[in-house]
This record gives C-alpha cells, structure tokens and sequence, in this order.
C-alpha cells in the first residue's frame, strides 16, 4: 500500500508541475502583463533557464554515478588478481 500511495504522490507532483509549466509557457504570454496571474509565475526568462540547469545537474550526477562505478570496478579487479 504504500508503495501505491508514493506513486499516487509522484503521479500528482508530476502533473501539476506539467500543468504549471505549461500555463507558464504556452498560456502567459498571451494574458496582460498587467494582470494579477502574472504575480504566480517566475518571469519567462526562467522558463528555459530551470529546465536547462535541472538537466545539467541530473546528468552531471548520473556520469559522476558512472564514474564511481567503474572506478571501484577497476580497483575490484586490481585486488583480486
């Protein structure tokens, strides 16, 4: 059970982040930039600037994963031999 309930969590955090992002770059610059929606959204220069660093940071931990990983890889295989 909760193991559903992570996934139910991680499928609802999923969505609105896709529901915010999407208002945020399709739907806002076509509304006033007077109007009080624009005070619930960063400005659209972060609209690529976030993702950009969130991928950046994912991927620079997944190489430094890898790096790990083969690195105790190699020193498993010096000390067996």
């Amino acid at each position: 059970m909760n193991d559903q309930l992570a996934g139910l969590g991680l499928l609802l955090f999923s969505i609105s982040v896709f529901v915010y992002y999407t208002l945020w770059v399709i739907v806002l610059p076509f509304v006033d930039s007077d109007h009080a929606v624009h005070s619930y959204f960063l400005p659209q220069e972060y609209a690529i600037a976030l993702p950009v660093g969130a991928l950046v940071l994912l991927l620079s931990f997944l190489l430094l994963f890898l790096g790990i990983l083969m690195v105790r890889s190699r020193l498993g295989k010096k000390k067996k031999a």
